[in-house]
């Protein structure tokens, strides 16, 4: 299968022919983001509004947080320039895996080099500079995204005026880097696997199934499980729970690479904003900028601890709260919700730029 076949149309490229080097040794000799944007980019070129997609995202924002787009919400077009990237390492346009490697002539596959969250970020801020966009107003996203969220105000502190990270951790926990790796072996225990070198179309579709039914679990939680399926059976004496995870694996094998998701789940796995920076908690305190964090209360892989010491680290920081029983994935189901959060905070930071003109 090819993922360009499922991009939106409107999806942009920007082919960069100069060699890309990376945090943890390397580099590629040349890269390509696929991205979106919505609105138009004002006079001051100051109303930069950057989504960043989580694990399996894409650049095209509008279908997968459906509901955060349009006049009066948190991505309002009338207003701001909204820019989404697919993140380096990813299989929808992006340079990852899938890609051909211009040295050998064929996909990079499994030889596709380590990357970390902040080779993604270096990558979406030379798709910015190539927009001509001087200043962001708001870097928003969750999970994965909000790890580059974070990264963001570490790296670039000078060109972010906020940060709204979602369900995410300043490090990758323990406890989430042995989930991503039960979710690898599973793929690689797939006898399609091969090493990596897979075709397209024939990749570990039952292991990539399996990682994804893993992961599943840990995206809702135990109420949410039990409020909708319960004990229920349908025809053939198949749990309702069993029959959403298999639709989902499926569903995943689909849209997704194998390779993608091991190389992303690693990548993930590297996240700490304090690496090579010093304490970790003198790198929060040291974020200069506002930032809003929101916490799901019923998230089981970024618990609302880990929000919490961000806040409590923060300097100009506050906290919200999704008191849902959805889990993990509750920023991509009570959208209203998020999106009235995320149009406070802009609209706060509007405001502020506007008193200090």
């Amino acid at each position: 299968m090819e993922y360009i076949d499922i991009i939106s149309e409107k999806t942009a490229f920007l082919v960069s022919r100069k060699p890309f080097s990376l945090e943890l040794g390397g580099e590629l000799p040349e890269t390509t983001v696929a991205y979106r944007t919505w609105g138009t980019l004002n006079r001051e070129r100051s109303n930069v509004v950057l989504v960043c997609h989580a694990l399996t995202g894409s650049a095209d924002a509008d279908t997968w947080w459906d509901g955060m787009f349009g006049e009066g919400k948190g991505f309002d077009e009338t207003k701001d320039f909204i820019v989404c990237s697919n993140v380096l390492g990813s299989c929808y346009g992006s340079t990852g895996p899938l890609s051909l490697n211009p040295l050998t002539n064929r996909r990079y596959g499994p030889d596709f080099p380590p990357i970390t969250i902040r080779d993604m970020v270096r990558l979406q801020r030379l798709l910015l500079d190539a927009l001509g966009v001087e200043q962001v107003k708001l870097v928003v996203g969750a999970s994965l995204g909000g790890m580059q969220v974070l990264e963001w105000g570490c790296m670039y502190p000078d060109k972010v005026r906020g940060l709204m990270p979602m369900g995410a951790s300043g490090r990758h926990s323990a406890w989430c880097i042995a989930q991503s790796e039960a979710q690898r072996q599973a793929i690689m225990a797939d006898r399609d696997w091969n090493g990596g070198w897979y075709e397209p179309g024939v990749q570990p579709a039952k292991g990539l199934a399996a990682a994804r039914m893993m992961a599943m679990c840990s995206y809702r939680s135990f109420d949410n499980f039990q409020q909708r399926f319960g004990r229920e059976t349908q025809d053939g004496g198949l749990f309702q729970a069993e029959s959403y995870l298999r639709y989902q694996g499926e569903k995943l094998v689909g849209r997704f690479d194998a390779n993608t998701y091991l190389t992303l789940t690693r990548a993930m796995d590297t996240h700490d904003v304090a690496r090579g920076r010093g304490e970790y908690t003198r790198v929060l305190e040291s974020l200069s900028m506002p930032v809003e964090v929101l916490s799901i209360t019923s998230d089981l892989l970024y618990p609302k601890e880990e929000q919490e010491e961000l806040a409590g680290h923060i300097p100009d920081s506050r906290i919200e709260y999704l008191h849902e029983s959805y889990g993990h994935d509750a920023f991509l189901i009570e959208v209203d919700k998020v999106s009235k959060l995320v149009k406070a905070f802009r609209d706060k930071i509007t405001v502020k730029d506007s008193s200090a003109a």
